[in-house]
């Protein structure tokens, strides 16, 4: 046998003595083309009790010295390490029966999740240790009483237990998430390819650009993961739905407070539009996908079509138009032939399973149109592309059964009605996806089908040039669906993050939550001694603040904003017009002209650390000011953010806009961004 492969746990490439392979052999893994051993597998003798305290001690105590942003800093920097070596880990995927087009879905889509969470976490969380979740919920009338949510990280372990089809994304999906709300993870790669997980790790463990602790690799089994699991932990499980819903019985999820997360196998469906007839782009582009949903990974992804929802008047043309496809496209052979489009099964025992679950589609009321079952050679895991007709549509088995393999079957329905019911039959599914140029055909199927849909995917003739596919999971949209499906969700964007993270209801003065939040809020501690315009954000801090002076605001200044911006609307021209609004006392100024004379009220002028303004959020206008009135700004600093790869940073104010009676008349935060020394 080739090598035993390792497991990395303790920051420390580890693997089974002789003794303990003795006692244990490791599990042979062999090429799924030519039937070769390519390594062993095994954790004989492995301390899984120690690696998931290790991550818990080190691992949490390594992440949580990281802001979200340096997190995701060191996302982009792993992201950068595996795409400087990938051709290693597409050399290693020809072992798995994948072709260069899978392995591309597989590891430079797993690489770009890194990519995007970098993106999003930079984007879209704070440089910060804790995230706000909401806004500030008064609790008293003076404003001394305060409440609003937050969310910290998990104090666990994040285990990830993986499905074999997808070594380098599948453990890349669920890393990115964990690390970027500062969990430290364990992967556990299903055995059939492991050894592309292994090498994927290696590659971030040579990288020298790990946190201690924050990443752990078990090459081999882990059974006995829920005995050490504890309060604080994640598992997150992707494979099969009765495996899944064994483990979520398991007393550490029903009682222990571990948290369980599942994606599983599920019996998604494509349906054709009663609309999309032979000849229109919705029916090509259907049987195009149908077709690269069989074929692509050799048909073994958890989301793939294996239910072809169909008008009965069109079946046949659509079983027609598959056969042809597949004829005129799809080459079935060894992946490291240029001229092959479809790779092996995992394994022969992967392919003997698919078979023995077409047998059961057959003998559930299914008949074989495409395929014939039969392998070229019995010692690879070779499988032709398998098309079966249920002449019954309802037929338990068309609903229950997955073949995890290049296999869907023809259902067709009489009645947009009745196409909802049959996608609703699979009890639960990942992904549905339509075909239709009938917009009111397409909103109402949607409406009804999405709650049994994790995601609904429409193609158009619009569309379909640009669309993504049926089967492919973006990291900015959710991935998981309901009941069948597991239950979980996994993606999403910056959603999975807060998988890892609890939410917290925190209650205090607004100094107490100042402190806990790094955000200043109204009532808290403030510094006027120097205008915050002057100090770039080595010396800002949260709660530095100008009030300005007051302003004057005439009704010629009113009419000449009018003239000169050409906003003469009523409520600011007409003084009848204006007082038989109920909301205005008669003629008032505009929003925006207030808006203007605030920012000339609490600006300094001179160059400084001040660098842009690049935008206001959350404004509101509260009272109308009339001519006569005056205005003054008070302007606090109350979230500052720098960039971890720029000279300069983001400041959030607050800013609060009032008459000379104390009325608010409005409130947002100005958007700057700021150097990080001095200028000018």
């Amino acid at each position: 046998m080739t090598r035993t492969l390792q497991s990395y746990i303790h920051d420390a490439w580890w693997e089974p003595d002789a003794a303990d392979l003795a006692v244990s052999p490791a599990t042979e893994v062999c090429d799924a083309v030519t039937g070769e051993v390519v390594a062993g597998v095994s954790t004989a003798g492995l301390d899984l009790a120690s690696v998931m305290d290790f991550a818990r001690a080190t691992g949490q105590a390594s992440l949580s010295e990281l802001t979200f942003h340096q997190r995701a800093v060191l996302l982009k920097e792993f992201a950068l390490a595996l795409t400087a070596r990938k051709s290693e880990l597409y050399e290693l995927s020809t072992h798995t029966g994948a072709t260069k087009a899978d392995s591309w879905v597989d590891i430079d889509g797993g690489i770009g999740v890194l990519f995007t969470y970098s993106s999003k976490g930079r984007r879209e969380l704070p440089n910060a240790r804790v995230q706000l979740d909401g806004p500030v919920e008064a609790l008293s009338k003076d404003g001394s009483f305060l409440g609003r949510h937050i969310r910290t990280t998990l104090p666990g372990v994040a285990v990830q237990i993986n499905a074999f089809n997808f070594p380098v994304w599948g453990a890349l999906e669920k890393l990115a998430p964990t690390f970027l709300a500062g969990m430290p993870t364990v992967i556990k790669p299903a055995t059939p390819g492991a050894y592309v997980a292994e090498h994927m790790v290696r590659i971030l463990v040579e990288s020298g650009l790990l946190p201690a602790g924050a990443v752990q690799l078990v090459t081999g089994s882990i059974h006995e993961v829920f005995a050490h699991a504890r309060l604080g932990d994640v598992i997150s499980f992707t494979g099969s739905a009765s495996t899944a819903e064994a483990l979520r019985l398991h007393p550490a999820v029903q009682t222990g407070g571990v948290i369980f997360g599942a994606e599983t196998d599920s019996i998604n469906a494509s349906v054709l539009g009663p609309d999309a007839l032979p000849g229109t782009p919705e029916f090509d582009a259907y049987v195009r996908q149908l077709v690269a949903e069989m074929t692509s990974k050799a048909g073994q992804k958890c989301t793939a079509i294996r239910r072809a929802i169909v008008p009965e008047a069109v079946a046949d043309a659509v079983a027609e138009a598959v056969a042809a496809r597949i004829a005129a496209k799809v080459v079935v052979g060894d992946p490291r032939d240029e001229a092959t489009t479809m790779g092996a099964l995992a394994s022969t025992a992967q392919r003997e399973e698919v078979l023995r679950q077409v047998q059961r589609l057959v003998d559930g009321g299914g008949r074989v149109l495409i395929g014939d079952g039969q392998s070229p050679d019995p010692s690879s895991a070779f499988l032709d592309p398998i098309l079966l007709r249920f002449d019954d549509p309802q037929a338990d088995r068309a609903h229950d059964t997955e073949a995890f393999g290049p296999v869907s079957s023809i259902l067709t329905y009489d009645s947009p009605l009745e196409a909802t019911e049959l996608v609703a039959r699979g009890g639960g599914s990942l992904v549905t996806s339509v075909a239709s140029a009938d917009s009111e055909f397409v909103a109402l199927f949607t409406r009804r089908i999405a709650s049994a849909n994790g995601r609904v995917l429409v193609l158009d003739r619009t569309s379909a040039r640009a669309s993504t596919g049926h089967g492919s999971p973006l990291p900015t949209l959710v991935h998981g669906g309901p009941g069948r499906a597991g239950g979980g969700e996994e993606l999403g964007g910056v959603r999975s993050v807060f998988h890892y993270m609890q939410r917290t209801a925190i209650q205090g003065s607004p100094e107490m939550l100042t402190a806990i939040t790094g955000v200043w809020h109204a009532g808290a501690a403030t510094r006027d001694d120097v205008h915050p315009f002057r100090r770039s954000l080595e010396d800002l801090r949260i709660g530095d603040r100008v009030v300005s002076e007051s302003r004057e605001v005439t009704l010629d200044d009113i009419s000449h904003f009018a003239e000169f911006t050409g906003d003469t609307f009523y409520a600011h021209t007409d003084e009848e017009a204006a007082a038989a609004n109920p909301f205005f006392p008669g003629r008032i100024a505009h929003g925006y002209l207030l808006l203007s004379f605030a920012a000339g009220l609490f600006v300094s002028p001179d160059p400084g650390p001040v660098l842009a303004n690049y935008g206001l959020e959350s404004l509101r206008f509260i009272t109308p000011v009339s001519p006569g009135d005056e205005v003054r700004v008070a302007l606090t600093a109350k979230q500052i953010v720098p960039r971890e790869t720029d000279d300069y940073g983001e400041v959030h104010w607050d800013a609060v806009l009032s008459n000379q009676r104390g009325d608010i008349v409005a409130t947002y935060d100005v958007l700057t961004l700021v150097s990080k020394r001095p200028r000018g």
